[in-house]
């Protein structure tokens, strides 16, 4: 294909028309659009995590989730969507600091506590508690593992292959945080073996190898070959970790269109197959993706548009 044909969609709501029009709402500082949205999406988890997720991060900025909650104070699904702003807000902080500057440990009590409220009010939801294992991290010692391991089984017993769920783990334990790389590789790997086929849960390797890259990276400072990084995404261990979560999870759906909510997950996939080489995978994806992409895993190795032409044209994709 020609350098320059292809074109990448990077819809920041994967597609998801229903969330888009609601998170205009929120521009306007109307709450009744994300009402609707949460209530017509009901107990689909998946489609429910990447939205309250998404419309979380667009109500960190402005009042509309307090405003619904003050309009609806006993409504569960305002309780889930502020405890998930909450915790954006608290990201957000964390990242205006900076590293080596305290957080504030009362923002991530308030997040806490709303979390905790949120998972009281909808017993039957496991956003809440993606919420509260996310916003741990953010203690400078992390949490008690027991209190951790309680919050773990709160979340598995009501979702017990939730991608996000477990991704907010893995970066628990990665060595960014408040584990290891073997923690954090330990985890992603047991996961994926028991994961049925068809689940998407081999999928956390390569997170585990994207975090690993970007803390490696950050260390070296930019200085690849210090740090050995050349064979980070081609080694032998890394080719066969694409073959596995290809034949264990997509082998067996490549004409299934992919849902909003797990585009992220595939687009790491393609990213994995691309730098690993195995272009037969690639290509496949890329087929299924169409001009669908997301900015992350493609932003940690470069400019994502740039490389997703470089990609399609060398896996040898027409679009």
């Amino acid at each position: 294909m020609a350098r320059g044909n292809f074109t990448s969609d990077f819809d920041p709501d994967c597609g998801d028309a229903a969330l888009t029009s609601a998170r205009q709402d929120i521009v306007i500082g109307r709450w009744q659009g994300l009402r609707e949205l949460l209530r017509a999406t009901g107990p689909n988890w998946l489609v429910r995590g990447h939205r309250v997720r998404l419309l979380a991060q667009a109500c960190a900025s402005s009042s509309t989730a307090e405003s619904w909650l003050a309009a609806e104070p006993h409504s569960g699904n305002a309780l889930v969507l502020r405890a998930a702003t909450e915790t954006a807000r608290a990201f957000n902080l964390a990242i205006a600091a900076g590293r080596g500057v305290p957080i504030d440990t009362r923002r991530v009590d308030t997040a806490v506590l709303s979390c905790l409220r949120a998972a009281d009010s909808y017993p039957d939801d496991p956003t809440p508690w993606i919420s509260l294992i996310s916003v741990a991290r953010l203690y400078p010692k992390g949490v008690r593992r027991q209190e951790l391991g309680r919050w773990w089984d709160e979340l598995h017993g009501r979702d017990p292959y939730s991608v996000e769920g477990h991704l907010q783990v893995l970066h628990y334990y990665s060595s960014r945080w408040h584990g290891t790389h073997g923690l954090m590789y330990d985890f992603a790997r047991d996961a994926a073996g028991v994961a049925p086929s068809g689940c998407p849960l081999p999928v956390l390797v390569q997170y585990a190898r994207v975090e690993e890259f970007r803390y490696a990276l950050d260390a070296a400072k930019g200085q690849h070959a210090s740090m050995g990084l050349g064979q980070h995404w081609n080694n032998d261990g890394a080719v066969s970790d694409v073959r596995r979560t290809w034949e264990r999870w997509i082998m067996g759906r490549v004409d299934q269109e992919v849902a909003p909510g797990e585009l992220r997950d595939v687009n790491y996939l393609a990213h994995a197959a691309c730098q690993a080489g195995v272009h037969d995978i690639a290509a496949a994806l890329f087929r299924m993706l169409g001009h669908r992409a997301t900015r992350a895993p493609w932003a940690y190795t470069g400019d994502p548009e740039k490389q997703l032409v470089k990609w399609h044209r060398e896996v040898g994709v027409q679009t």
